[in-house]
């Protein structure tokens, strides 16, 4: 097996998972108006999807402990298929709501078992240095998906009906599948982690854990929140619509893509050097974020959030890899899982919370920079504790 072969198929794993957020964002009143819904069930609508995954997300990863990863990524993107069908249908029989409810559940379901499972693959795959490499590249891929989505989005909007829009998830797994068979050997021993060890885990490692846990869980939710808002922002106040509303997503995803390409080139197996973009991801995001309380126009917004989530992007690979080689393989799957499920729970959470701040963007901007200083206050506390100098990589 080759490694950019590898790197290319479990790379599409996270692109799959954002595509099932971030390419309905500019479809989203096409859907409204179909399914005769209001403006209030847009949130919904995506949070139907990352909600379950985020429950989900636990029990997938503890169970790729017991089976094996690769087994548990080809069923959920089995699930994935049949949540996508489902959403096709419920555009052709009668506009059917439940139906695409379910649909969305479904995929949910299904992408549980994508971007988690793909870093707990790479880390039992790789050490060292190449594992900080491949999950730089990991985030890299979720940008770019972050990047293309939207734009695929607003293109398959013009061109097809929204139901239709869906059948880009079959096609993408099937990719997938056949790729892992041509790459991925079936590993046969895996361990189970029984209650006393995974209390032990958390008893050792939660100080480092959950902070690094709640960064990564804020930072999502700050960024699907904004690119929530700032969709509803262009359109409804600038009346832009379709592609070119797309399109300007391209300048704050692009940095971040660029910028975790960057760090993930960069890391190694340098902790210290983790720390300190780290360090400088956490001020690229949160200074920004303040500036907006009193500059929001439109080039102010889209040059602040694009430099916060450039530093977004510059923290993500670091996180990613202290989590990952925090813990030992029979344990990864669970430790990797939660810090996924984490980051779908703000996923979900962000656009419905935006949907409600929206309606006062002064106040929105407050809390939104308010949540960026939980952040710096979890990077502080992570920066004074001795116990953060152990080999995590």
């Amino acid at each position: 097996m080759t490694n950019k072969l590898l790197q290319l198929v479990i790379g599409l794993l996270p692109i799959l998972m954002v595509l099932g957020n971030s390419m309905l964002i500019p479809i989203l009143p096409s859907i409204e108006a179909d399914l005769h819904l209001n403006s209030s069930w847009s949130g919904f609508i995506l949070s139907s999807f990352t909600i379950p995954a985020a429950v989900v997300i636990p029990f997938v990863g503890m169970l790729s402990d017991r089976f094996g990863r690769k087994r548990l990524i080809i069923v959920s993107l089995w699930i994935m298929v049949l949540g996508s069908v489902l959403c096709v249908v419920s555009g052709e029989v009668n506009e059917n709501v439940s139906l695409f409810m379910i649909g969305r559940g479904l995929q949910g379901v299904g992408a549980s078992g994508t971007t988690p499972l793909a870093m707990a693959l790479i880390g039992d795959i790789f050490q060292g240095k190449e594992r900080s490499r491949m999950l730089g590249s990991l985030e890299v891929f979720n940008g770019i998906g972050k990047v293309v989505a939207p734009l695929t989005g607003a293109t398959l909007a013009i061109l097809v009906h929204w139901n239709h829009a869906f059948w880009v998830f079959p096609v993408l797994c099937m990719v997938i599948l056949i790729g892992l068979r041509k790459t991925v050997e079936t590993k046969e021993v895996y361990h189970k982690a029984d209650k006393k060890s995974l209390y032990s885990i958390f008893i050792s490692k939660g100080r480092l854990l959950f902070p690094l846990y709640a960064i990564g869980g804020v930072g999502l939710f700050l960024l699907f929140g904004i690119l929530f808002f700032l969709s509803y922002h262009i359109e409804n106040t600038f009346h832009i619509d379709g592609f070119f509303k797309g399109f300007t997503f391209i300048f704050p995803l692009g940095a971040m893509t660029i910028s975790s390409y960057w760090c993930g080139g960069r890391l190694k197996a340098d902790e210290e050097l983790g720390w300190t973009y780290m360090k400088c991801g956490m001020l690229m995001m949160s200074v920004p974020l303040g500036f907006l309380i009193f500059f929001s126009s439109l080039g102010f917004l889209m040059f602040f959030i694009t430099v916060s989530f450039g530093g977004l992007g510059l923290m993500l690979p670091v996180i990613n890899t202290f989590i990952t080689g925090s813990v030992s393989e029979s344990e990864r799957g669970l430790v990797v899982s939660i810090y996924g499920a984490v980051r779908f729970g703000g996923v979900a959470l962000g656009p419905i919370a935006y949907s409600v701040w929206r309606e006062d963007t002064i106040e929105m901007f407050e809390i939104t920079f308010g949540l960026s200083l939980v952040n710096l206050f979890c990077f502080w506390y992570l920066n004074h504790r001795k116990e953060r100098r152990v080999n995590l990589i």
